[in-house]
Parts: structure tokens; C-alpha cells; sequence
């Protein structure tokens, strides 16, 4: 255990993960903050993966509550905001770290349906966590909000639901940073790139139908930094430098952690 967040409380949106491989880009941002000695409220759709990424954090020694809750649900959100003061009495850290791609594809093809959903999780679903914590963290006169986005909000793509929605999200970053810095509230965010993630992996290459080898070769070359995709805990210690007062002075940042492939031009 270290102390690069010693005393903080920090929720993880999003922290348990689909099957696979790999861990996930939410439970490793709760692993490694609770190794930082933050107490952590493990939020997620799938209570029992929750479960699993809190079991993971005690067995370290660490501290940490699941907490089951679909934030396209603002009365969710509340009881998130409610049962984290409740259990650790404040909140330092927000981790937005919920986005899908479900049916998502070019803007002919697209269904009304799929942008809907899409934009409620990636976008609105970010909206009311934010909502419901920031008067925690004004009151309190500090607070750090990471939310995580993508490279495909700033980079070419063909799905217009997956990247509008990311966009909107480095916007709203923007908006609450700039509205809130006065009282103490950072807010930035994180655009992964390729990332071996269980999300990335295993749910590509079942909706494609390509072998996960082919898959990770495709996408490894497509890096330009030696060693191809990054994984899961790139984006953690991402994450552990935004919401530790190392990076006090750093607000409306979108970082991208991305081995260089969003600045390649031409």
C-alpha cells in the first residue's frame, strides 16, 4: 500500500468489467486507488462484478463497498452521491468509466434506437454523476472528477454515435472544470486509445466474428509507440495522476493515453 491518495474517497463508475482475458480499464482504476490508500465505492450495473473488484481490493488489505446502480437513472445517481457520504463520510474522486458502442454504426446506418442508447450511457449517464457528487465536493471546497473518453472524439471514425457521444463528454469535462474551478473542483479527462481491455478484445471479436489473435495483431500495429496497445493499467496510473494532488494545478485536461496514435498525421 502507498499513499498517493491517502484519506481520499473516490467513486468508481463502472468498476466491475465483462469477462475476459484482461482486467478493465474501471477495475483497475479501483484496484490501484485503493493500493494508493483511497476507500473506494466499486459502482456498477452488475453488482456481482462489482463484488468481485471489491473482493479484489480487500484481499490487498485495501478498503472498499460495492454498489449496484444503472446511472442512466437519475434517482441512481442520488443514491450513488447518498450511499458513498453515508458509508466514508465524503467524496474526493469521481471516475466516470461507463461507454458502449452497441449498434452503433456510419449516419445512414445508424437506428434512432442506437443513438439513444448510446448517448444515454456515454453522455447523459455522465451528466447525472456529476450532477449528484458535485455538491459533495463543492461543500467540501475540493474534489477531482476524471471522466474517461476516447481518441475517437478527436480522431477520424465512422461510428458517429461512439464518438459524438465522447465528444459531448470532453465538453461537458470542459464546461463543469471551467464552472467550478473557483470552488475547488477539478474535472479532466482521459481519451484511451487501443486498449487490451476485456471490452476491446473479447466484445470486438464477437461482434465482428475475428479471431482475437488476428484482432490484437490488427490492432497492435496500428500503435505507432514500440509494444503496441496499452491495457487497463495505462489508464489507471492516467487516472491516479488526475486525481491525486500531484496534479493540483491541472484542470480541464483531455489527456490521451494512447501510445501517440491520435497524433499521427498524414
Amino acid at each position: 500500500m502507498e499513499d498517493r491518495l491517502k484519506d481520499k474517497v473516490a467513486i468508481v463508475i463502472g468498476a466491475g468489467q465483462t469477462p475476459g482475458d484482461t482486467i478493465g480499464n474501471g477495475r483497475a482504476i479501483a484496484v490501484l486507488f485503493a493500493r494508493q490508500g483511497a476507500r473506494v465505492l466499486c459502482v456498477d450495473r452488475n453488482l456481482e462484478s462489482a463484488r468481485e473488484t471489491q473482493a479484489m481490493i480487500m484481499a490487498e488489505g485495501g478498503q472498499a463497498e460495492a454498489f449496484q446502480a444503472d446511472i442512466t437513472r437519475e434517482e441512481e445517481n442520488k443514491a450513488i452521491a447518498d450511499a458513498c457520504v453515508k458509508r466514508f463520510g465524503r467524496i474526493d474522486i469521481l471516475v466516470n468509466n461507463v461507454g458502449i458502442g452497441t449498434g452503433d454504426a456510419s449516419p445512414m446506418r445508424l437506428t434512432e434506437e442506437a443513438w439513444d442508447r448510446i448517448f444515454s450511457v456515454n453522455l447523459k449517464g455522465a451528466f447525472l454523476t456529476c450532477k449528484h457528487v458535485l455538491p459533495v465536493m463543492v461543500d467540501q471546497g475540493r474534489g477531482a472528477i476524471i471522466n474517461i473518453s476516447s481518441i475517437a472524439s478527436i480522431c477520424a471514425s465512422s461510428i458517429v454515435g461512439y464518438k459524438t457521444s465522447k465528444a459531448g463528454l470532453n465538453a461537458l469535462t470542459h464546461t463543469i472544470a471551467m464552472k467550478y474551478a473557483k470552488k475547488g473542483v477539478r474535472a479532466n479527462t482521459i481519451m484511451p486509445g487501443l486498449m487490451k481491455t476485456p471490452m476491446a478484445i473479447e466484445s470486438i471479436s464477437r461482434a465482428t466474428g475475428t479471431e482475437k489473435e488476428e484482432l490484437i495483431k490488427k490492432r497492435d500495429s496500428a500503435v505507432p509507440l514500440k509494444g503496441g496497445m496499452g491495457d487497463a493499467w495505462d489508464t489507471a496510473y492516467a487516472a491516479l495522476f488526475l486525481a491525486s494532488d500531484e496534479a493540483r494545478f491541472i484542470t480541464s485536461v483531455a489527456l490521451a493515453v494512447d501510445g501517440g496514435q491520435s497524433a499521427r498525421i498524414g
